[in-house]
């Protein structure tokens, strides 16, 4: 699938069902617009939101910090613009006052430390964040309790490294019955690496236990898949991981995080075959639509851009210094069209 050629492109494209969700993470993209910058598309001044949509996007991606620049607040009123234009809402809950992800999952200041107390905790808060998108008009489509939770959250409490995966369960449980109180959203858990197959299914073949998170609480599976973290992160890797993990747990997957780097000096990706340039990022994104559109039972679902539009992120997220679909003046790149291809 690598590098075919354009009239080849399109007639795998042809001959493939839409995926169900093709969107982005723009989660920084009222930072940019404070900063100055605004997003133009063949020279004309618009919303980045309604860029994307234009471009074949149907879904946003918000993450929300429990404090700090992503609060709720803050993603409410960038949930409002998302639902204006169209997307469908995925809300991404670190359950931290900043970054969660493999490295980091630390608990929010003021919440409790013991696994009772963050069990009601956890309940009582992803109760009253999707409470506040429902209340304003803005109800969450999909929920993602926990970000890049390959070791746990809200550590060291649940650490999985540290306690088991008993406390991850039960956590889970939690705030999946908290949400569904109010609301009825789908619900996605997020994991790091989608290419490796043994961390997932260790992952999914332990978190589900009596009493505590059950399988039917769970409808998508998520995973981040970078190409600048691990060699080991190649698209063979990847198509041979989610084949295993449709076949094996049967849930609709998305990737839920990816970018490819349109300059990376000093750094290196996984997939040398593939240039870093912008039509290497239109390359990469299609080889990984083309991987979901082929798993068992339709189960492959969904693709979101990992922050396309965060101008001025340089040293954030990855050693390459530019994964942008947009230039930093704001002007979009032939790459802002990485969700036509099934259309």
């Amino acid at each position: 699938m690598i590098g075919l050629p354009a009239f080849l492109l399109l007639a795998f494209s042809v001959l493939t069902h839409a995926l169900t969700y093709k969107g982005a993470d723009i989660s920084s993209l009222t930072v940019v617009e404070n900063s100055g910058i605004r997003y133009t598309d063949s020279g004309k001044t618009t919303a980045f939101e309604t860029i994307i949509k234009n471009h074949g996007a149907n879904t946003v991606r918000i993450r929300v910090w429990t404090a700090g620049q992503y609060d709720l607040n803050y993603a409410l009123a960038l949930a409002k613009r998302a639902k204006a234009a169209g997307h469908t809402l995925v809300v991404d809950l670190h359950y931290s006052d900043t970054w969660a992800d493999p490295a980091h999952q630390a608990i929010p200041s003021g919440w409790p430390t013991d696994l009772d107390g963050l069990n009601s905790k956890i309940w009582s808060y992803t109760q009253s964040v999707v409470q506040a998108f429902s209340k304003q008009g803005t109800p969450i489509d999909i929920l993602q309790v926990g970000n890049e939770i390959n070791d746990g959250l809200l550590w060291p409490t649940g650490q999985i490294s540290k306690n088991g995966i008993n406390p991850v369960s039960q956590l889970l449980h939690s705030a999946i019955n908290g949400a569904k109180s109010v609301a009825s959203p789908r619900i996605l858990i997020h994991l790091a690496n989608a290419w490796d197959w043994s961390d997932i299914s260790w992952f999914f073949d332990n978190v589900y236990i009596q009493g505590a998170l059950s399988a039917d609480q769970v409808d998508i599976l998520g995973f981040s898949f970078y190409p600048f973290y691990d060699s080991r992160a190649t698209l063979a890797a990847v198509k041979s991981a989610l084949t295993n993990t449709a076949n094996t747990f049967k849930k609709p997957i998305v990737i839920a995080e990816t970018n490819w780097p349109v300059s990376c000096p000093g750094g290196s990706v996984a997939e040398t075959s593939i240039s870093i340039s912008s039509q290497g990022q239109s390359t990469w994104t299609w080889n990984i639509e083309q991987i979901l559109n082929g798993l068992p039972n339709g189960l492959g679902q969904g693709i979101f851009y990992w922050e396309p539009g965060w101008i001025g992120n340089a040293n954030l997220g990855s050693s390459c210094a530019d994964n942008l679909l947009v230039e930093s003046s704001g002007a979009t790149r032939d790459s802002i069209n990485i969700w036509t291809w099934d259309m």
